[in-house]
């Protein structure tokens, strides 16, 4: 298991559900594809790191700060020998090498991943060196797709490609060392400097009005939700499960569009559309937050 798992960062999920309850433009829509694929990527290279069985630290997705300067590392493992961190990618399709570049065959060309892992490798390096630890560092582009080729890819860059993942890490797991209070202290302070969620990061602009109401399915985001007894049936795939867990995953998610407005039982009842009791919602409102306030003032946090 990871010493800290990866989530799904605030932006994708508000860009996931801006895509559902209203039309994006398509460069609006380009960049919530390409997150939601890099974390595919991303996820799929976690399941093949948790598989190893060399005494290691797993810390995914860190958002770091040195000098003022942030950086993100996708993945990175402690072993007594070496710290080794990666740059995953998810791309897929045919690309070349040309010059210190890289293109799409149709001549597109792409921002190369090693310079982003250069910036963060010496990032990294330096706030270690602050931090007042010394390991050697091994950093390496993964490219996770089993779809990707890049041709024309010299022999002396830190790419590791989708047919040898699994012998990069097979090698990793013939590290016998064993781990000491060091290397965990050392985890410890990189997951507290984690910074939860990125300054830079890009939205469209959106408000109340303009957006869907109504709950969405959790297996297949449809808007077919109906509310049967104690349970939500989606008709669209058929998923089922309590009224309340759906009714309060559209209060997450409202909080997390409008983290500043306040929750109303009013204002929750107009979102989830389909719940035909605002006692009901009242009820589940009180019960999962703490109430603040009286009869029409009352709001919950």
């Amino acid at each position: 298991m990871a010493y800290k798992s990866r989530t799904k960062s605030s932006q994708l999920l508000i860009l996931k559900s801006l895509n559902i309850r209203m039309n994006l433009s398509d460069d609006e829509k380009q960049q919530y594809f390409n997150l939601e694929k890099g974390y595919e990527g991303e996820m799929f290279f976690d399941t093949l790191t948790e598989k190893l069985q060399c005494e290691c630290l797993i810390l995914n997705d860190l958002l770091l700060k040195m000098n003022s300067t942030i950086f993100q590392i996708d993945s990175l493992i402690i072993t007594s020998e070496a710290i080794y961190f990666y740059e995953v990618k998810n791309y897929e399709g045919d690309y070349y090498y040309d010059s210190d570049r890289i293109y799409k065959k149709s001549k597109f060309e792409i921002i190369n991943p090693i310079n982003q892992l250069s910036r963060s490798e010496s990032l990294l390096r330096q706030l270690l060196h602050n931090l007042g630890f010394n390991l050697p560092i091994n950093a390496s582009v993964v490219f996770i797709n089993p779809e990707f080729t890049l041709y024309q890819s010299p022999l002396n860059k830190p790419f590791i490609f989708p047919t040898q993942v699994n012998r990069y890490l097979n090698k990793l797991n013939k590290i016998s060392l064993k781990l000491n209070e060091k290397h965990k202290m050392l985890a410890d302070k990189l997951v507290k400097l984690h910074i939860e969620d990125s300054p830079f990061q890009q939205l469209p602009s959106y408000d109340y009005d303009q957006l869907r109401k109504g709950m969405t399915c959790v297996k297949c985001d449809s808007f077919a939700i109906s509310i049967e007894g104690h349970k939500c049936i989606c008709k669209g795939c058929g998923h089922k499960e309590l009224a309340e867990t759906t009714i309060m995953q559209s209060v997450k998610e409202f909080k997390l569009l409008f983290p500043n407005q306040k929750i109303t039982t009013n204002l929750i009842y107009d979102w989830c559309k389909v719940v035909k009791s605002k006692k009901r919602i009242r009820r589940i409102l009180e019960k999962n937050y703490k109430k603040v306030g009286v009869h029409q003032w009352s709001f919950y946090q």
